[in-house]
């Protein structure tokens, strides 16, 4: 049997693909280190922070620093989670809800000023969080909601964004025809949009909540000026307020790390649930777009 024989262009092509997969690997344990260090250091005990290797095991404790941080002050960390749950789930969906008709309404019906009501969706999308919180907060101290629920919720459901996208997907996964064809038939248009133009849209859709899930889980600066009451704390939040007594009892330093790991799960949840449509959604918006 003849051995294979290499073409230049094949040899020449192996050095950038080395190149490629090197920075990968030094991206990939960029990300990845740090969560294999809170898993290690989150099932050790509260001594061995400091004494021990930062990425290996010491013992496994992880069930008892578990029992402790649901168990701390009457189990206010549970209250927490369950207030992302509510914040991120509810909002982001309601969020993907209120983008998928505005998207689909800008993409498929014409009227005055579509293109401008369309450029300040974009501009909104670069508007930073931060230069919204005052006016916000002002705005809810008007209405009496600051240190509610909704104070949270309200902002969360709206994501220029998530418009953005939906006008992409919309655009581009719709076809018009159909959209003619149920007309003549006697189709409503909510009907139309609810049977036809959602279910096509499924996988801009799902990348559309994963992104304002993640987004309002992660959102700190909003129940930072929002909330005083510890029971409508998000968990991030909650987290945070905790670190700021460590330096008071230590033993919440290895509460916040547990916490912290806790907290990270929902978001994995929503990742692997959800990565099928997700990729496909980001593919498809890219090429489209």
């Amino acid at each position: 049997m003849s051995a294979a024989v290499q073409t230049p262009g094949q040899t020449r092509g192996r050095g950038p693909a080395l190149i490629v997969g090197a920075v990968l690997v030094v991206f990939a344990a960029y990300f990845l280190v740090p969560l294999w260090w809170l898993g290690v250091t989150a099932s050790k005990q509260q001594g061995d922070f400091t004494t021990t290797n930062g990425l290996w095991f010491s013992g496994f404790h992880l069930i008892e620093n578990l029992r402790a941080l649901f168990g701390y002050d009457n189990g206010i960390f549970t209250r927490w989670l369950f207030n992302s749950l509510l914040y991120a789930g509810i909002g982001a969906f309601v969020a993907t809800v209120l983008s998928s008709m505005t998207g689909y309404y800008l993409a498929k019906f014409a009227f005055r000023g579509r293109r401008f009501l369309f450029s300040v969706v974009l501009g909104a999308v670069m508007v930073p969080v931060t230069v919204l919180a005052l006016p916000l907060f002002l705005l809810f101290s008007w209405a009496h909601l600051v240190d509610t629920y909704w104070a949270v919720l309200l902002p969360s459901i709206v994501s220029p964004f998530g418009v953005y996208i939906a006008r992409i997907f919309a655009d581009s996964s719709v076809p018009t025809e159909v959209i003619e064809a149920a007309r003549v038939d006697g189709a409503g248009e909510f009907r139309i949009f609810a049977t036809i133009a959602q279910p096509l849209m499924v996988a801009g859709l799902a990348t559309i909540y994963l992104f304002a899930f993640v987004a309002i889980w992660n959102n700190f600066f909003l129940p930072l000026m929002m909330l005083q009451n510890q029971d409508l704390y998000p968990a991030t939040f909650g987290l945070y307020a905790w670190n700021s007594q460590a330096h008071l009892d230590p033993h919440v330093q290895l509460l916040v790390v547990i916490g912290s790991l806790v907290s990270t799960a929902p978001l994995m949840l929503a990742f692997l649930g959800l990565q099928r449509h997700w990729r496909a959604g980001l593919t498809m918006g890219a090429f489209n777009e």
